[in-house]
């Protein structure tokens, strides 16, 4: 006997390349996800709140002729509207093209990009020194030194720069030792070359200990029987180190160097705890978007959203160069 099976037709070309609507994927995946969506939510809302509500109020002051004088304040009983216009690009052109855009922007923007790569690599250069030194196995001591090392790190911002600003005063304790040694004890604090060069000091104090320990923890990641198969081909510790630490160490490296350049390139606290607003030639962009709009008068509330909306777009473009840049050497090294 002969059973007839009754097969599904094959579908047509029109029915195999065409996909469900938007709408339709939407609610398929509400439907099948909904859980995690309500465990997300509220998340989402405080981002919302606390961080895209401030970037468009802050990009559309961008826009506008913004100050204290012409925005919306209340005086005693009185309540006085904003008065202020929309102005387009006129902000953005102005810094950048404007007749005192050199004073304004770019000779803080050269500042901000030699302090951060200065910082960035001095970061990287000790830390990297350091943990090299820390993972040395015959070393005694080593947990009461990483505590030691990791010190300026937990202490808490403040209280570095302060400690720092006694040091560094013209009778503080750097000057007393330089002139103990018959060296120029210069005006750290006063003169504009030696306050970016106590910026920059105090910086890699408090950035050090962070690379040292993540540098740490990726080197006793690196298999030892790599440096044992080295060593057996007769590679000296410049080849073990050049050969098989550098790349045991490039994922921990591109993560700790691009947060490295992005908090170094916002490092608002230690300038503006080092020298207030008294050093002109040593504000990096974010603090002399802070300036603008909270350190004088009138503020101006527009020019100082513009320079925070510049500096966004600045990070986003370095931060897209690099991993363009970081997955193009990682193909050509798997090649």
């Amino acid at each position: 006997m002969t059973v007839a099976v009754e097969r599904p037709a094959a579908p047509s070309g029109d029915d195999r390349g065409r996909r469900p609507g938007l709408i339709t994927r939407l609610k398929s995946g509400y439907q099948k996800h909904w859980y995690a969506y309500a465990m997300i939510a509220p998340v989402v809302v405080v981002l919302a709140v606390i961080v895209l509500y401030p970037l468009v109020r802050g990009f559309y002051l961008t826009l506008t002729d913004a100050t204290s004088l012409n925005s919306a304040r209340t005086i005693g009983v009185n309540h006085i509207d904003a008065t202020y216009k929309f102005i387009g690009l006129d902000n953005y052109a102005d810094i950048l093209w404007g007749p005192t855009a050199y004073d304004r922007f770019w000779s803080h923007f050269i500042w901000t990009i030699v302090w951060t790569a200065a910082c960035v690599a001095l970061h990287y250069g000790l830390g990297l020194g350091l943990a090299l030194l820390l993972n040395q196995k015959g070393l005694r001591g080593r947990t009461a030194y990483r505590m030691m090392l990791i010190l300026p790190w937990a202490v808490p911002t403040f209280v570095t720069v302060f400690a720092w600003r006694f040091m560094l005063a013209d009778a503080g304790v750097v000057n007393t030792t330089l002139d103990a040694l018959g060296m120029p004890s210069p005006a750290w604090l006063e003169d504009p070359l030696f306050q970016q060069i106590a910026a920059i000091m105090v910086n890699t104090w408090c950035g050090v200990p962070f690379m040292m320990v993540s540098l740490l923890g990726g080197l006793q990641s690196i298999d030892s029987t790599l440096y044992e198969a080295a060593e057996m081909d007769g590679a000296n510790a410049w080849q073990q180190f050049r050969n098989v630490t550098l790349p045991g160490l490039r994922s921990v490296s591109s993560t700790v160097v691009l947060l490295g350049v992005i908090w170094t390139f916002n490092q608002f606290a230690i300038i503006f705890l080092l020298f207030g607003n008294t050093a002109p030639d040593a504000q990096i962009l974010v603090t002399w978007a802070y300036y603008l709009g909270f350190g004088q008068t009138p503020r101006d509330y527009a020019q100082s959203a513009t320079y925070g909306v510049l500096l966004l777009s600045l990070l986003i473009v370095f931060t897209s160069v690099y991993r363009r840049w970081l997955n193009r050497n990682d193909v050509q090294a798997a090649i």
